[in-house]
């Protein structure tokens, strides 16, 4: 496997809140709404971000692979290493030494082979066999975009 570097991991400090005004009535994709002079509520973004802040860490993407699945670089992942990976989770793998985010495909998993597949065709699937080191480090449970 070549070596690339995909991504930077941190974790997070959870320890105060981070209270943001909240639209409560939406964004409206259509039509414009009238506008609301005032908003009274608040999110928290650790809380609405973050399910299990003991296994909770964030990831800057580095590279194209998951361009398909929306994932650009330089967005902001959260994984979430409590989750069980399931059939087609985006995860965050350990493979050989080195972390990889891809598809998780578990379809042969019975004759030993588990893939990781990649959302962007310019890059080639995964093919993990018994003999390779490797462990799902986490599911990507939250992507934060980077727009600008």
């Amino acid at each position: 496997m070549k070596s690339i570097k995909e991504l930077e991991i941190f974790s997070g400090d959870f320890s105060s809140s981070l209270s943001l005004p909240y639209a409560e009535g939406g964004v409206r994709a259509g039509f414009p709404s009238p506008a609301q002079d005032y908003m009274d509520r608040t999110l928290d973004f650790n809380r609405e971000l973050i399910s299990h802040p003991a296994a909770t860490f964030y990831a800057r993407v580095v590279g194209l692979s998951m361009i398909e699945a929306g994932i650009d670089e330089g967005d902001i992942i959260v994984i979430d290493r409590s989750l069980t990976p399931r059939q087609n989770d985006i995860v965050v793998a350990f493979i050989n030494g080195e972390f990889s985010m891809k598809y998780l495909d578990l379809t042969e998993k019975e004759s030993g082979k588990v893939w990781l597949r990649p959302g962007n065709p310019d890059f080639s699937p995964i093919e993990i066999t018994p003999d390779d080191e490797f462990t799902v480090w986490g599911v990507v449970a939250k992507v934060i975009k980077n727009f600008r």
